[in-house]
């Protein structure tokens, strides 16, 4: 019995480790990261078992495929990975360049990892165009907000952590230039 007790206890420990580790390396990559601002439009969707969240529509989510290196003339299968260049355009962050390859982040343009979305429509040489975009998924599509609160009127935008290793994280959210939390709190739902 004693036995099975200090096996248990080194479980729980690993354990507790393994989800310590965890929480560092992303307080880590949050803080140490490159800040952006991003625009966005907002669709307001529910979820029952969840809450109320929105889902983020990011202007840096299209992206031409004329900005994108190594691009090949067939369509990208849905989950492919693609690496984004930004760089700052007065007070947001924006596009510079694309590639289907790994890149740096040079200094003041981090690299976004993202993948190609199922979303993505493609038609190349639609009705004689030839600007044809990819839609990018970056996991920063859905923020949870406190219930009863997910209506927003105004302009949204989003302050984000570009980590070295290409991840995003959402650090705050703004309604018209104020935090969403206080600004939510003047507006009646």
């Amino acid at each position: 019995m004693r036995s099975e007790l200090k096996w248990l206890m080194v479980v729980i420990a690993l354990q507790s480790l393994w989800v310590l580790g965890m929480v560092v390396t992303c307080e880590t990559q949050i803080r140490r990261g490159a800040v952006v601002l991003l625009e966005t439009a907002t669709i307001d969707p529910r979820d029952w078992l969840r809450g109320d969240y929105l889902i983020l529509n990011y202007r840096i989510s299209t992206v031409p495929t004329n900005l994108i290196s190594g691009f090949v003339t067939n369509a990208p299968a849905p989950g492919t990975p693609i690496f984004v260049r930004l760089s700052r355009q007065g007070p947001f962050h924006r596009v510079e360049s694309a590639s289907m390859r790994p890149v740096e982040a040079k200094d003041g343009s981090p690299v976004l990892r993202g993948r190609i979305s199922e979303r993505s429509a493609w038609w190349p040489g639609r009705r004689g165009s030839t600007n044809v975009s990819v839609i990018v998924d970056y996991g920063l599509e859905r923020y949870y907000v406190r219930e009863g609160t997910g209506s927003p009127t105004g302009t949204l935008t989003v302050e984000a952590t570009v980590a070295t290793s290409g991840n995003g994280f959402i650090r705050q959210v703004f309604l018209d230039g104020k935090p969403y939390a206080e600004a939510m709190r003047g507006q009646a739902r």
